[in-house]
């Protein structure tokens, strides 16, 4: 594999990150930044200068990440070019299916090439989708084929998320990224490291991804009681106490943060389906054990590697950002201690990662974790 890396932040040019700079050949460019930014007009058309052969993805965060360092406001490029294997990017917009996140799912793994592929990434709008549901409709072709990605932000804004293929990035926007070649070794994981506490519930309703109740009571009005005074900086605190919810047959907890409410109906939406009969806590951080979630996601996805990872794609969550603050970049330092310097490490901070727990290749989505997917070829 081949890298360049550049980097902008505001009213600035483009800077090189990589030692030097050098011609790739048809390179995968993934492209992660500040919302407002990426919209920008002469945004999209400056990195089609610089890559005029590359594929270009885009999509927008709530954290930068590069190297060993978390941006703000700020966009970030990482170049691939695949010397002995290839890829394939697929778009389509989840409006034009009436927010069906299942049908686009669907949609999208028809279009990739099933032989030989694998592995998917995936870049995707992350205001409205339903991750899990998104996920159940990618994998109704591939079962076979390891997910993982991100659901894009929008700092701590929550007003919109913007995505784009080989265009300016707008709303709506999902992509597939497939991934195909003998050569390629492809690894993943996934980690939390918040602490459940309080009395466990029952979801006694649930629509999807809408809450509506827990032991008959209404969600939204015991998620207050417990938030207290920060109840009233809603949806954005409740990134600070996520619920973890086990499912029926489930044997790991899955991680839900709320990404928005609806005061008149008293519900919460989630980034993920919350089925009823599940158990529900709820969970708080602490940032030491936040940071060592991150060495244990790093440890996990270097177990059984046949050699080391040349590149690291690192989607981490907003929640997890919010709550380190100024610490941040220590859950990046703990990656790289791990997989090693010699990774070009890139990614972005998110509303929900996708990742297989350890030792499953079915995807599912999380919130408040640490995902890495490490390639060598």
């Amino acid at each position: 594999m081949k890298f360049q890396q550049y980097e902008k932040q505001t009213n600035t040019d483009w800077i090189l990150v990589s030692s030097t700079k050098i011609q790739l050949k048809k390179p995968l460019v993934l492209v992660f930044g500040n919302r407002f930014l990426l919209e920008e007009a002469a945004v999209y058309e400056d990195v089609k200068n610089i890559f005029p052969d590359g594929e270009i993805v885009l999509g927008s965060t709530a954290g930068e990440i590069m190297l060993e360092k978390v941006y703000e406001d700020s966009i970030t490029i990482t170049a691939i070019e695949f010397e002995k294997s290839s890829f394939k990017v697929e778009r389509a917009n989840i409006l034009d299916f009436d927010k069906d996140a299942v049908a686009i799912g669907k949609h999208l793994a028809a279009q990739l090439p099933s032989e030989n592929l694998k592995h998917m990434f995936i870049v995707s709008e992350g205001s409205f989708v339903n991750g899990s549901a998104l996920i159940n409709g990618l994998e109704s072709k591939n079962t076979n084929t390891a997910i993982t990605g991100g659901l894009c932000g929008d700092d701590a804004r929550f007003e919109k998320t913007v995505v784009g293929y080989n265009e300016k990035p707008k709303e709506g926007e999902i992509v597939a990224i497939g991934f195909y070649g003998e050569s390629l070794e492809i690894s993943f994981a996934q980690y939390g490291g918040w602490t459940p506490f309080g009395p466990e519930r029952i979801i006694t309703k649930s629509e999807g991804n809408v809450l509506f109740e827990l032991d008959n009571l209404p969600a939204l009005d015991l998620y207050k009681k417990y938030l207290g005074d920060k109840a009233a900086q809603l949806p954005q605190s409740a990134l600070l106490y996520p619920l973890s919810v086990m499912q029926k047959g489930k044997k790991e907890p899955i991680v839900r943060t709320i990404l928005s409410i609806n005061e008149e109906k008293n519900t919460m939406t989630l980034a993920g389906d919350v089925p009823m009969g599940s158990t529900v806590q709820l969970m708080m951080a602490n940032i030491d054990n936040i940071a060592e979630g991150a060495l244990h996601a790093a440890d996990i996805g270097m177990k059984n590697r046949k050699n080391k990872p040349e590149l690291a794609l690192l989607v981490s969550c907003v929640g997890r950002k919010l709550v380190m603050d100024q610490r941040v970049e220590e859950e990046i330092e703990e990656v790289i201690e791990i997989i090693g310097e010699q990774a070009v490490v890139g990614g972005f901070y998110s509303y929900g990662e996708l990742a297989p727990f350890y030792g499953n290749k079915s995807c599912e989505l999380h919130n408040q974790t640490m995902t890495l997917t490490l390639f060598s070829e």
